[in-house]
Parts: C-alpha cells; structure tokens; sequence
C-alpha cells in the first residue's frame, strides 16, 4: 500500500512528480468517478462506475450509459426538462 496524506488523497501515489495543479485535478475527478452516485431508477445512492461511461446500480441491476466521470453530466441535467406540479 502507497503513503497518502489527507491533503492529496489518492494522487499520493504521484509523490512529487507531474506538478500540484495537475495533481488537484486528478485528484477532483477519481474522487468523482469513484464515489457512489444515484441511481436513475430506484433512486438509492448505490450506482458504481463499472468503465468509463458504464455506471452500474449495486441494488436494483440496472446498467447504464452516462458521463466518463459521473453518471449523469451538466449537459444532460441542462437538457433535461424541469417537473412542474400540474
């Protein structure tokens, strides 16, 4: 197991090399893909990222496409109409 501290997380591994900007932005985007996410379906916050872009919902099955780092992307959520009560 590699040295991490708590200010560079999972970019430990890199030790000093690559530089800190870099580092950080690594470090945003693998604490996003791999953090649980919810899901489209049941709603339950047990979606896991399978490969870039299959996410796959640990309770109710489901397999879907969505972002490279997260299920469902800002264009998506943009896109998608708001609900209104009727």
């Amino acid at each position: 197991m590699t040295k991490r501290t708590k200010k560079v997380g999972v970019t430990g591994r890199f030790g000093a090399r690559y530089g800190s900007t870099i580092r950080k932005r690594v470090k945003a985007v693998e604490e996003k893909s791999r953090s649980l996410h919810k899901c489209p379906r049941c709603q339950s916050i047990k979606v896991k990222r399978i490969a870039v872009g299959i996410w796959y919902c640990r309770k109710c099955g489901l397999k879907f496409a969505g972002g490279a780092y997260e299920p469902e992307t800002r264009l998506v959520r943009m896109i998608r109409p708001t609900r209104t009560s009727s």
